[in-house]
């Protein structure tokens, strides 16, 4: 057995016996049965709620959307009553090209059960265009807060994937002082402090391969004819759901959930891919997560994730004290879909751990 996945085999029953003893099997237990039914048997894109708008700090206004608890009680969730606070909120953030609603299986499985928040990032979904100048990686960390600041009370869970994940690790870096006071969780899914190959994330989103050291420049290229990339993206719809089934997943997974993902991506405008492009390429960051020692965190990544790779998780899972790491054996980038169940039964820990104060090491 290799030292890999000696850690992760260890880390999965360091979790259970956690949950065992804060009384929180019941919940694992109940929560993948509701993944698997609730998930599945929901159209995707319909799961709705209350919607507020919170104005980011340079105005542009991002749509949130908050699933609050009716009475976890009647619906037979003692074992989370038991196992979190009833103030926590766990705040979902998206990945690039995404939307809110890429959290269809979690939001389904969390549902009743715990207060969560949904929000599309800037330039992205139902929130407002953001102007170059502001389309950074830094801006998402602040709009973060804004969110945070605008939608909770009490101690905050922060959970997100690859661009969302970015933007947790920008928030901690910009307000060091929320991780342990506010903050009390943290989940990193496909994501990375750093060191990015940035040609890979543009496979799925462009009308033909631009690869290696042109990519920057084709992208600046591009922005200029933006409106046209757009055009060919709309005609190309055959030969962008093959690379969005390719890049995206890991395995064959149903039809359903490459079509739904290309739906996300194609959805994006190119001149917002463009506007955001160069961050990703600058992004050095992983002084910073050391800081997420401080409270439970959790790093899911799939091992055959070809946007950001396996070896991301593992180096920020060293970076960080204390943290779990779940490799998803044979999962792509979009784990959150290809293996929902595996990362629920994960996030449940998690929370389990921030609201009980325990940890597994």
């Amino acid at each position: 057995m290799s030292r890999t996945r000696r850690r992760v085999v260890g880390s999965v029953a360091g979790a259970l016996g956690l949950a065992a003893a804060s009384g929180a099997v019941g919940l694992l237990r109940q929560q993948r049965s509701i993944s698997r039914r609730a998930g599945e048997e929901v159209a995707f894109g319909s799961l709705r709620s209350h919607a507020v708008t919170v104005v980011a700090d340079d105005g542009v206004p991002l749509h949130v959307e908050i699933d609050d608890v009716v009475d976890a009680k009647l619906l037979g969730s003692r074992a989370f009553a038991r196992a979190a606070s009833p103030d926590v909120t766990v705040v979902f953030v998206h990945g690039f090209c995404l939307e809110l609603d890429c959290w269809h299986f979690q939001r389904a499985a969390y549902r009743n059960l715990v207060r969560t928040v949904f929000y599309d990032q800037r330039s992205h979904g139902r929130s407002g265009r953001s102007d170059r100048e502001h389309s950074t990686i830094d801006q998402l960390g602040r709009d973060l807060r804004a969110v945070i600041d605008a939608t909770t009370d009490g101690p905050v869970v922060l959970v997100g994937h690859s661009m969302g994940g970015m933007s947790i690790v920008a928030l901690v870096e910009q307000y060091p002082d929320l991780v342990g006071g506010k903050v009390i969780g943290a989940g990193l899914i496909s994501t990375t402090a750093g060191g990015l190959d940035v040609g890979r994330m543009l496979l799925p989103m462009l009308p033909a391969r631009l690869g290696g050291p042109i990519t920057s420049r084709a992208v600046r290229t591009l922005h200029r004819g933006h409106r046209a990339v757009d055009g060919v993206r709309r005609l190309g719809r055959t030969f962008a759901t093959v690379a969005t089934d390719r890049y995206a997943f890991g395995g064959e997974v149903p039809k359903g959930y490459v079509e739904f993902v290309d739906q996300m991506l194609s959805s994006t405008p190119f001149e917002v891919v463009a506007d955001f492009f160069p961050h990703f390429a600058t992004l050095d960051k992983f002084h910073t997560v050391e800081a997420l020692g401080a409270i439970p965190t959790s790093i899911i990544c799939g091992t055959h994730d070809r946007l950001t790779s396996i070896g991301h998780s593992r180096k920020l899972h060293e970076r960080i004290p204390g943290s779990r790491l779940l490799e998803c054996d044979g999962a792509g980038h979009m784990v959150t879909f290809e293996r929902h169940d595996q990362v629920n039964a994960e996030l449940d820990q998690l929370i389990t751990a921030a609201t009980t104060g325990a940890r597994s090491r």
